[in-house]
């Protein structure tokens, strides 16, 4: 299948965003009254986005309607390509925090091997891997989303109409539930936009110029009202108006710097899989010989976002390349 550049764009901008939520973990730095709301602001919509792509892109490869001869194959194929992932490096974070909490300031660091895993695979809220829970959410659903639609897309709607239902539902914090439940429906939205196909592609680019400025009026009123405004009624508003906002507005981007997004977009898996690790070590590094408080933090910032981003790229091409299993497993 053919990549599309407006998809890797997305992607792009979408990666960068991950990118600078997960720069402050558990400890936040005094005297910064601007990250945490608009952290807040972004996390309204960035990971409904991820999810909106994952389902795009599961219709335009043909995989969520394989015919049930294929399932067996599927499923190893997602194993491989979430589980894997997910479980090695949910591992290797463990072990990676237990390691360096003795010599620098980690975040959210387990207090052992047995509290660690089981955060990680059981009692998810007190994970210390949490960013890679899209890995773990993205297999459930997609997978159920197989399943369920059984090779007939005129079940698209009973199929989001469940996944509504999961959203209104209270779940709790084991085995990422809670977040199989609050996401699912935004791959959903996805599968619709695939099944659509050019369709889509015609409303985007006819409704974005009206929908982003609304779009960015909600981001701004999150700005101002964070505190007072719950989460989970922001994320499915806002979450679903930035997929045609967005990918209309990205869509249309003739920038020199749209080649940037859509080489970030290309790398955004392995930058997902790795950002954390590269800013959890910067961060630890840097801490030793600068406070990030007050006026440090733009320059940290900056330096966190570089490593995060580009730190997981560099690694693909020093080391990963060289393994063709290791560079298939992180494509």
């Amino acid at each position: 299948m053919p990549r599309r550049p407006d998809i890797d764009l997305t992607k792009g901008l979408a990666i960068l965003l991950v990118v600078f939520g997960h720069l402050v973990a558990r400890a936040d730095p005094a005297h910064v009254d601007w990250y945490e709301p608009l952290r807040r602001a972004i996390y309204a919509f960035h990971m409904p986005l991820f999810l909106y792509l994952s389902g795009l892109l599961a219709v335009t490869s043909g995989t969520i309607l394989a015919p049930r001869a294929t399932w067996p194959a599927i499923v190893r194929a997602r194993a491989k390509r979430l589980l894997l992932p997910f479980f090695a490096l949910g591992i290797a974070v463990v072990a990676v925090k237990l390691l360096a909490a003795r010599f620098m300031v980690v975040d959210n660091p387990p207090s052992g091997w047995l509290p660690g895993l089981s955060g990680l695979v059981w009692n998810t809220a007190h994970s210390p891997a949490l960013s890679v829970w899209y890995l773990f959410v993205l297999f459930v659903v997609s997978l159920a989303s197989l399943f369920l639609l059984n090779g007939k897309p005129e079940r698209i709607p009973t199929l989001t109409a469940a996944f509504l239902v999961l959203y209104a539902l209270p779940f709790p914090t084991t085995l990422y539930l809670d977040r199989i439940g609050e996401y699912a429906i935004f791959f959903a939205l996805g599968l619709w936009a695939g099944f659509l196909g050019a369709r889509w592609d015609a409303f985007i680019d006819r409704t974005w110029p009206l929908l982003l400025p609304v779009f960015l009026a909600c981001l701004i009123l999150i700005l101002i009202f964070y505190n007072n405004w719950n989460e989970k009624f922001l994320l499915l508003p806002v979450g679903a108006l930035s997929m045609p906002a967005l990918h209309g507005w990205l869509r249309t981007w003739r920038a020199s710097s749209a080649r940037a997004f859509i080489f970030l977009g290309r790398y955004s898996f392995m930058i997902y899989l790795f950002n954390t690790l590269f800013i959890g070590l910067t961060k630890g590094l840097l801490l030793h010989f600068c406070s990030w408080n007050g006026a440090n933090f733009l320059p940290f910032a900056a330096v966190l976002m570089f490593c995060g981003t580009l730190g997981p790229v560099a690694l693909k091409f020093a080391l990963l390349r060289r393994s063709k299993t290791l560079d298939r497993l992180t494509h």
